[in-house]
């Protein structure tokens, strides 16, 4: 049984130059123990998908027009802001991309880790010191008792960014949200968190949503793989079928565009053009404007391509265009 079950979640935001479709009829699930990874370019709607989870969308503009997401019974959606402040950073906790204006540059890191346990668990004064510092301690942050002492400034980025995991960790959440928490980070620092995210989950359990438009990054710590272009999922498989039978373009024109799989001397694959507008999404196939490596002549035009199931729980969009070879 999946502890996130989200079904046809549709988000759009009511703006002065028209309604935007950042989320159309997105399904997934996952489970405790398992990472889902969801990639796509930047506009994709990954992030939205996960933030309007959590009620952190603005509303207005922001408003969730359908779906459903059961988390231990609870729609998240229909949540009352009451309902949502017992589970974010208790239960469903979110490592965001840019540390830097996630924490709070007038407080102490000691404040902003205390912080959650104080409102969720009751726990204070030197107890709850104590659980901070031994949660700097478990993501690899030297010297916590003094550390914990200091401001966000004084922390280079991995380190800050050590700080936001400790954070998200620190009431052990059942989900962790984890926003391109690698982005800004250096390639050794990037698998230093990459292994201590790995590391927690394998201790406590925890269900992971990796959002990301880094396929290298997928392959090492995902089990399930959703790709998202223009606000829909176009495929979804499990990580190993997803890279040795990519069947949609847009994920094959993804996984050319990894530099490493290049040969020396080659030009760098580029998807060419841009994503779509997204106030005035096309009615057929997305990715058509865009699809070198199918057939553009096949894809829909008069209808949105759907979600099918391939077998082996691969599901691909069914536009002839984009699938074809």
């Amino acid at each position: 049984m999946p502890l996130l079950d989200v079904r046809n979640l549709t988000t759009r935001f009511h703006t002065r130059n028209g309604i935007v479709h950042a989320v159309e009829d997105v399904s997934f699930s996952v489970a405790a123990g398992q990472t889902l990874g969801i990639v796509g370019e930047s506009g994709s709607g990954k992030s939205v998908t996960c933030y309007s989870l959590l009620g952190l969308i603005p509303m207005p503009p922001g408003r969730i027009h359908a779906g459903t997401a059961m988390f231990d019974g609870v729609d998240l959606l229909k949540a009352s802001e009451k309902q949502l402040r017992k589970i974010r950073g208790k239960r469903i906790s979110m490592i965001f991309q840019d540390p830097m204006t996630s924490l709070n540059p007038y407080l102490r890191v000691a404040d902003q880790l205390v912080e959650p346990l104080e409102i969720h668990e009751g726990v204070t004064g030197t107890k709850a010191l104590d659980r901070a510092i031994e949660a700097l301690a478990e993501v690899g942050i030297p010297d916590p008792e003094k550390r914990i002492q200091a401001y966000p400034h004084e922390f280079s980025g991995g380190m800050r960014q050590r700080v936001m995991i400790a954070m998200a960790l620190i009431t052990r959440p059942e989900l962790l949200i984890c926003d391109e928490p690698t982005t800004a980070l250096d390639v050794t620092v990037q698998k230093q968190v990459l292994d201590l995210i790995r590391d927690r989950q394998q201790k406590l359990g925890t269900a992971v949503i990796f959002i990301t438009h880094d396929l290298a990054v997928v392959s090492e710590v995902c089990d399930t793989v959703n790709v998202m272009y223009a606000g829909r999922i176009v495929e979804s498989a499990p990580k190993a079928e997803l890279f040795r039978h990519p069947l949609h373009a847009y994920t094959r024109s993804l996984l050319k565009s990894i530099p490493a799989i290049q040969k020396k001397g080659e030009d760098l694959y580029t998807i060419p053009g841009l994503p779509p507008n997204l106030s005035n999404p096309p009615v057929g196939c997305a990715f058509k404007p865009r699809n070198t490596l199918g057939n553009a002549d096949l894809c829909l035009t008069d209808r949105r391509p759907q979600l099918a199931d391939q077998g082996s729980a691969h599901f691909v969009q069914d536009c002839p265009g984009c699938l074809a070879k």
